[in-house]
């Protein structure tokens, strides 16, 4: 877990563009050591440059009746601005993508902001399709 402060500076990125979310580093702290310390409930996949974390993505696992079966979310994506356009995201996207199928998975869904279509591009071309669903949420 000590990568966890790390993993926290690209979530504020992250958050920072984001139009639902506001980066909370206790917030994202306490979600990201539940998400590494028990590996059921998710992955954590980073890419390393000189020793420090330049990216991220995380993935949550669930049951999908749909499905039949285990079914994952992507969470969240980022690559530091610095290390952008050299690949460093769809290495990433392509080891969750194997990381999810190694667990069970069954389908990975994700949410993005709905004027990022840069994302949707990116995630287009590793094979994800927009869904007929719509996303709502609850504030608890």
């Amino acid at each position: 877990m000590t990568d966890v402060p790390q993993l926290c500076e690209l979530l504020a990125l992250l958050f920072a563009q984001e139009a639902d979310f506001t980066p909370n580093l206790q917030h994202q702290s306490r979600a990201l050591e539940m998400i590494i310390g028990q590996p059921e409930v998710g992955r954590v996949f980073c890419a390393v440059a000189s020793g420090s974390v330049i990216g991220m993505v995380s993935i949550l696992f669930t049951v999908s009746t749909a499905e039949g079966g285990r079914a994952a979310w992507l969470e969240d994506m980022v690559v530091h601005p610095d290390h952008r356009g050299a690949g460093v995201g769809e290495r990433l996207l392509q080891t969750a993508i194997a990381g999810a199928k190694t667990a069970g998975g069954t389908r990975i869904t994700l949410l993005t902001d709905a004027t990022n279509h840069a994302a949707q591009k990116f995630y287009g071309r590793a094979g994800f399709v927009r869904s007929q669903m719509v996303p709502l949420r609850l504030k608890l």
